[in-house]
């Protein structure tokens, strides 16, 4: 999880300035100053259950969604204005790392509140019951004993729901949870038709 987190902040600034928060050091470091608190709060396995920390955790992904959609946005405005994007090269590297930071926010967004969250999963405390359930929780034999789903499952449903512009083995049995599957899918979606259609009309 903080791998990926982190790896939002480098994409991030790889973007053009244009196409970044202003200023640009901003954002990397509140990311790390987030991620600071929570390993020093819940340091190793992510198993404390601790409200505020549940709460930081929230407000990161938060950041990160927020930070994202503003990218997002402006790649849209400025495909739609046709202005202000380069090559088609330029515009697949824009549009290529606001795809892959969305999947990264929606993994995020799932690890965090699938059945409890990432620390009552992992501490195995009573939990509410899944809103995702995977290929290995109706597969019992063929899964170790005591599984769960950690960070690279979600990281897995999310790279797969806004590939395929769907569900694919793992099925969303709560209604949050399929309306993010849906939000995730859509937006890939009109990502994908609008930088390869401007990138086609720019070779």
């Amino acid at each position: 999880m903080a791998v990926a987190v982190l790896a939002t902040g480098v994409l991030h600034q790889l973007l053009p300035s244009t196409f970044r928060i202003q200023p640009h050091t901003v954002y990397p470091v509140v990311l790390v100053i987030f991620l600071a608190v929570l390993i020093i709060g819940d340091p190793g396995r992510i198993d404390q259950r601790r409200p505020w920390l549940r709460v930081t955790t929230g407000l990161m992904i938060g950041l990160i969604t927020v930070v994202n959609g503003f990218s997002a946005i402006r790649l849209v405005v400025n495909i739609l204005a046709r202005g202000g994007i380069g090559t088609a090269r330029e515009l697949l590297g824009i549009g290529a790392i606001v795809w892959t930071i969305n999947v990264i926010a929606f993994a995020l967004w799932f690890w965090d509140l699938d059945a409890g969250g990432a620390a009552a999963r992992a501490a195995g405390a009573k939990q509410p019951s899944p809103a995702l359930v995977f290929p290995e929780m109706t597969l019992p034999e063929y899964t170790p004993p005591g599984w769960y789903p950690e960070f690279a499952d979600y990281l897995s449903l999310s790279f797969n729901t806004a590939t395929a512009f769907g569900p694919t083995d793992v099925s969303a049995v709560k209604r949050w949870a399929k309306m993010m599957m849906t939000a995730e899918s859509a937006i890939s979606l009109s990502v994908v038709v609008l930088v390869v259609s401007r990138a086609i009309n720019l070779l």
